[in-house]
Parts: C-alpha cells; sequence; structure tokens
C-alpha cells in the first residue's frame, strides 16, 4: 500500500549553516517521492512577532492537523511516529519555533504538541531532525529499508 501525505514545516529563522541547510533539502527532496512537502520560513525576529507571524500561518490553514514541535509535547519512537503520521487523513501542518522558542498562542493553535526529544537543539538542528524523521516515517510505511529496525 502506497502511503501518500501532504506535509507543511512553518520554520522560524533561515539556515545559516550552509551544510545543514543544503542536507535539509536534500531530506525535503527525498519526501516529495512520498507526497508533496512545503517549507515556509518566517524571518527570526523577536518572539513576539515571531508569533503573530506564526499564527497567521495557522490560521490559514483550516483544514491541516497542526503540529506544534515543542520541549513539553509528547515524544514517539520513529515506529510510533510513523504510526501516527499515518492515521492523520490530511495536510499536515509542522510548527518548528525560534532559538527563543515560541509564545503561547502558538500552541493553543496546535492541535497537537510533539517532542523531538527532552534535549534542546538549535532550531537549525531541529529542523534537519524533523525533516529527516518525516523521510524515514514515510520510507518506513512505503515498505523502504531507511530505517532498520
Amino acid at each position: 500500500m502506497r502511503c501518500e501525505r501532504v506535509f507543511r514545516i512553518i520554520a522560524v529563522g533561515k539556515m545559516r549553516d550552509r551544510q545543514l541547510g543544503a542536507k535539509c533539502d536534500e531530506m525535503l527532496k527525498w519526501i516529495t517521492k512520498y507526497g508533496k512537502c512545503e517549507l515556509s520560513v518566517i524571518p527570526d525576529s523577536d518572539i513576539q512577532k515571531e508569533s503573530q507571524a506564526l499564527v497567521r500561518e495557522l490560521d490559514h490553514e483550516k483544514n491541516a492537523v497542526k503540529i506544534v514541535l515543542s520541549e513539553e509535547g509528547v515524544e514517539w519512537s520513529t515506529v510510533q511516529f510513523a504510526s501516527k503520521l499515518e492515521a492523520i487523513d490530511r495536510k499536515i501542518v509542522f510548527v518548528i519555533g525560534g532559538p527563543f522558542g515560541m509564545d503561547e498562542s502558538v500552541k493553543q493553535r496546535a492541535d497537537h504538541l510533539w517532542s523531538l526529544s527532552r534535549l534542546t537543539f538549535t532550531h537549525e538542528m531541529a529542523r534537519l531532525l524533523l525533516c529527516e524523521q518525516i523521510f524515514r516515517a514515510m520510507n518506513h510505511l512505503n515498505g523502504g529499508n531507511y530505517h532498520h529496525v
């Protein structure tokens, strides 16, 4: 069974590290094997301006499942993450905050709060990790061998 999805990643701040940016771009291309994946970048500023921009973006996503990445969110194993994505039958929008986190107003717009880890990552690393995990999950759901159990 082919599992296709539509993803949108809304992230604060551009990738300043070119190597991380290139790897993230590569992962985004790999994800398109399993559906559509759009990246929207909100300029970094102060937490209030970033949060206002994120809220505007989320308010436009009426029929999507909105998942905000947050340290207090639920953590999943890779297989659990894949299963959660498989169960969603609509567009999935992920939100990654900037270096100073995000305001509660953004979290309140979320359908789910998920965490990549209890560890703290730069927003650039979080973006790369999310892209890699989306690809890994979709590859797993489609019978690929990228994820080794």
